[in-house]
């Protein structure tokens, strides 16, 4: 997948273009508003990972002509009305600098595996990812969307052990609402109760937990 990164700050976009890479995404960097715009001419992007503050125009320019391609804002700019103003203009989510890696990647990886519109599996649950619904024998489960967002995370990441820690970054919600470490344990015990025996979902002493394919 093709992901624009849109960073003025030289040395995070090496670190980004070099994790990004790592994860198997094709990475364009722009170091302002008019490299970007280029680059988007010569697309499409799956994503847009962008910088609020450029030296020749904002993030928002980009948001307003980038209307086919999933934004992700990654900036130092914290202020409510700017994240107000760039979820209503229609951005995936945003992210507020200093961010850590992973939590990064994860969110990335979440806008990606939605924006697919395809049906994963994980035993006998399928998951149609476009209609954010889970599905055993033809019948729909009922799921929050932090039990939907953990069951997305399990089935991307299905036969690999996840940290607890892992699992927490990859379901933090953007709005600001997050499951603290000690309550995780409760929100897998629905998960596994309301799956019944479709899914596997193992605990790993001493690592986490894996979710059988």
């Amino acid at each position: 997948m093709r992901i624009l990164l849109a960073e003025d700050d030289a040395i995070i976009a090496s670190g980004l273009v070099y994790a990004l890479g790592q994860e198997g995404y094709a990475v364009t960097h722009a170091a302002s508003v008019r490299e970007a715009r280029s680059a988007a001419e010569d697309g499409p992007f799956d994503l847009a990972v962008l910088d609020m503050q450029l030296p020749d125009g904002t993030g928002f320019d980009l948001l307003e002509e980038l209307t086919a391609t999933p934004v992700l804002f990654l900036t130092v700019v914290d202020d409510e009305g700017n994240i107000v103003r760039a979820f209503e203009g229609g951005a995936e989510d945003y992210i507020t600098k200093p961010f850590r890696l992973r939590e990064l990647l994860a969110r990335i990886k979440r806008i990606l595996t939605a924006r697919r519109h395809e049906v994963l599996t994980l035993g006998g649950v399928a998951i149609d990812t476009a209609a954010g619904k889970a599905i055993i024998g033809g019948s729909p489960v009922e799921l929050t969307a932090l039990e939907y967002r953990l069951l997305l995370t399990f089935a991307v990441n299905k036969g690999q052990i996840l940290t607890r820690s892992q699992i927490l970054e990859s379901i933090w919600d953007s709005s600001g609402n997050f499951v603290e470490d000690n309550t995780l344990t409760v929100y897998i015990k629905r998960l596994r109760e309301k799956l019944g025996g479709a899914a596997n979902i193992e605990t790993v002493r001493g690592f986490g937990y894996r979710a059988d394919p």
